[in-house]
C-alpha cells in the first residue's frame, strides 16, 4: 500500500508522523507523495482540509484517514495513541469507503472563470463593508441581499461556521448545499429570507455580486482576495471525497461528540 503523510507542523504531530512512518515502514507500506491509495492527515479537521486541497485533483483514486492530536474531529478517526491499532487494521482488513458530498464554485470575473472545490464551505464578504449581492436559484431571482456575508456549505461543513449562522446539520449522506446569510440587514426598505436554505444537488444558486466591488473569498481555509467578479455560481459537485473507514463511527455520534457530550 502506498500513502502519503500530512501533520499540521507542531511537536506532537511531527513525533506521531515519524511514529508513523516507522511503524508503517515495519508493516510493508510504502511512502509515495505523489500518486498515494492512502493519504493520512495527522493534527486536526483543519489538517485533513490541507490534505484534501493537496490532492483534490486525484479524489478517484485515494482514500483518506484522520488521525487527531486532541479530541475526535468529524473527519478524523483515530486518537494519537491508536497508531498500532490502526495499522494492524490497514495490513489485516479492508476498510469501508465512505464518500461525502463536496461544493463546486465556479467564479466568473472579467479575465475568465475559475473552478474551486471545497469539502467545508465558500464565504463570501465584502472588503469595505456591507455585501451587497444578487441571489439567483435555478436561474430565477431570489433575493437581493444586504449585510456581512454569505456562508454556503457542503453538509460536512453544516457543522462549522454555518451551524455557528443558526444553519441545520445536514447529514452527509444527502448530497445538498447550504446558504446562510451573515446577519442580513432587514427593515422596511431591505428584505432578506433570513433563515437557511437547502438545495439539493440538482439546484444550484448564483451570487451575483457589484463588479466595482472587492471581495473576500474563502474557499475551506483559504481566503483571496478578488476583483471584477461578475457572478458566482454554486452547486454540489459531482465528484465526492472517501474516507476510508476501519471501525465505525457514525456522523450523529460525532455530532453529539463535539456539541453535546457524553453523559
Amino acid at each position: 500500500m502506498k500513502y502519503a503523510l500530512l501533520d499540521r507542523g507542531d511537536r506532537l504531530s511531527r513525533a506521531l508522523s515519524e511514529e508513523f512512518q516507522g511503524l508503517a515502514a515495519a508493516r510493508g507500506f510504502m511512502m509515495n507523495e505523489t500518486s498515494p491509495d492512502i493519504v493520512v492527515s495527522i493534527g486536526g479537521d483543519g489538517t485533513l482540509l490541507q490534505a484534501f486541497h493537496r490532492f483534490k485533483n486525484q479524489l478517484e483514486n485515494v482514500a483518506f484517514i484522520g488521525i487527531h492530536t486532541g479530541h475526535l474531529g468529524f473527519y478524523a478517526d483515530w486518537k494519537k495513541d491508536e497508531l498500532s491499532e490502526l495499522l494492524d487494521l490497514m495490513v489485516s482488513s479492508e476498510p469501508r469507503k465512505v464518500q461525502y458530498p463536496l461544493l463546486q464554485v465556479e467564479i466568473l470575473t472579467s479575465s475568465g472563470k475559475i473552478e474551486l472545490l471545497a469539502l467545508n464551505e465558500f464565504t463570501l464578504k465584502s472588503v469595505d463593508g456591507t455585501l451587497v449581492a444578487a441571489l439567483h436559484i435555478n436561474d430565477e431571482p431570489f433575493e437581493m441581499f444586504r449585510g456581512d456575508g454569505i456562508v454556503i456549505s457542503t453538509p460536512t461543513g453544516s457543522t462549522g461556521y454555518n451551524k455557528s449562522l443558526g444553519g441545520a446539520v445536514i447529514h452527509p449522506s444527502l448530497e445538498a448545499l447550504q446558504i446562510a446569510e451573515m446577519a442580513s440587514i432587514n427593515n422596511r426598505v431591505y428584505r432578506t429570507l433570513g433563515s437557511s436554505v437547502i438545495l439539493p444537488k440538482h439546484h444550484h444558486c448564483d451570487i451575483i455580486p457589484d463588479p466595482e466591488k472587492e471581495l473576500f473569498i474563502g474557499i475551506d481555509h483559504e481566503v483571496m482576495q478578488m476583483s471584477e467578479v461578475r457572478s458566482i455560481t454554486c452547486r454540489v459537485a459531482e465528484n465526492k471525497i472517501t474516507f476510508a473507514r476501519y471501525r465505525p463511527f457514525p456522523f450523529w455520534n460525532r455530532v453529539r461528540e463535539a456539541f453535546i457530550g457524553s453523559e
